[in-house]
């Protein structure tokens, strides 16, 4: 289709290095749909959405601000693999190459900003939640780490019922992660002590990891998550392949808890694409990393 589209955390560098690829892409050719401050699985679901042939995050995830990074997806919205990594290097050392796909003229790509789109990637999660249930009558208390998901966060979970407590939902481009968000859960764990409420959710800058906290105030550790999740998939016989995908960094514990549930623990290389790339293999509908990613 010869569309990229290209998202970003609150960063204030977003908007240089955001313009920098702009440049680039229309250069050669390349259409640039900008959508402006979106979570990272945002990108990855709207890439494949809106038929692009790519998708860019700009986000440094859960550093601080000076830090950014770029995070490339394919059209079906997954990570690049290590082949076409390499042989992205080598076109960006061939000079020649470069030179000779430069565009002119009437071949020139162009770029728009397209700011509706947050409404499609929440109907795509809020579809996703059984129509049965409801969060009425939940409080949640949502840290927002002034990142990616200051906007899409706090709309999901009120629109599914929830009594939402927001905090960290004002970013200024220097603020991300600052002594916020789900490196720092232990404010948010007095929160939810102080306001009485049912459950506490962290997200960092780019919102693709999460810490939960309990009614008490007390950080659940990942690998709890994981096998809980895991184990309740189960008994509801939601979990195809009847196992469980975690990276090296998951402790042997969860290993024996899964087990005795009848549950085969898979391990890969630290990366969630690492761990995507072996549910697909076994054909496995959940896994997951001991920092929070979760994916389905």
């Amino acid at each position: 289709t010869k569309r990229i589209l290209l998202g970003k955390d609150t960063r204030r560098s977003g908007y240089m290095i955001e313009n920098a690829l702009v440049s680039g892409f229309t250069s050669v050719g390349y259409d640039v749909i900008q959508i402006g401050p979106m979570p990272t699985p945002a990108i990855a679901y709207l890439t494949e959405s809106m038929r692009c042939d790519a998708g860019i995050m700009l986000s440094a995830s859960h550093n601080p601000f000076e830090d950014n990074g770029v995070k490339f997806f394919d059209c079906h919205g997954d990570k690049l693999s290590n082949a076409i990594e390499k042989e992205i290097e080598n076109i960006f050392f061939n000079k020649d190459l470069l030179i000779a796909s430069q565009c002119t003229g009437r071949e020139i790509g162009k770029a728009k900003r397209i700011d509706d789109v947050i409404g499609r990637y929440i109907v795509s999660i809020k579809s996703s939640f059984p129509k049965e249930l409801t969060l009425n009558d939940m409080r949640i208390v949502l840290d927002c780490a002034n990142g990616a998901a200051y906007k899409v966060g706090p709309t999901i979970f009120e629109e599914l019922g929830a009594d939402v407590i927001v905090v960290n939902d004002k970013p200024d481009g220097f603020n991300i992660n600052e002594g916020c968000g789900a490196l720092h859960p232990k404010a948010l764990g007095k929160l939810v002590s102080e306001y009485r409420a049912d459950i506490g959710i962290a997200l960092d800058g780019d919102a693709d990891r999460l810490v939960v906290v309990d009614e008490n105030g007390d950080v659940i550790d990942g690998d709890k998550l994981i096998g809980a999740m895991a184990v309740y998939l189960k008994n509801h016989n939601l979990l195809q392949g009847e196992g469980c995908v975690t990276t090296v960094m998951s402790n042997k514990a969860l290993e024996d808890y899964l087990e005795a549930n009848g549950i085969k623990l898979h391990r890969s290389n630290v990366g969630d694409k690492y761990v995507l790339e072996i549910m697909k293999n076994e054909k496995i509908n959940f896994g997951g990393e001991q920092s929070g990613h979760i994916i389905f």
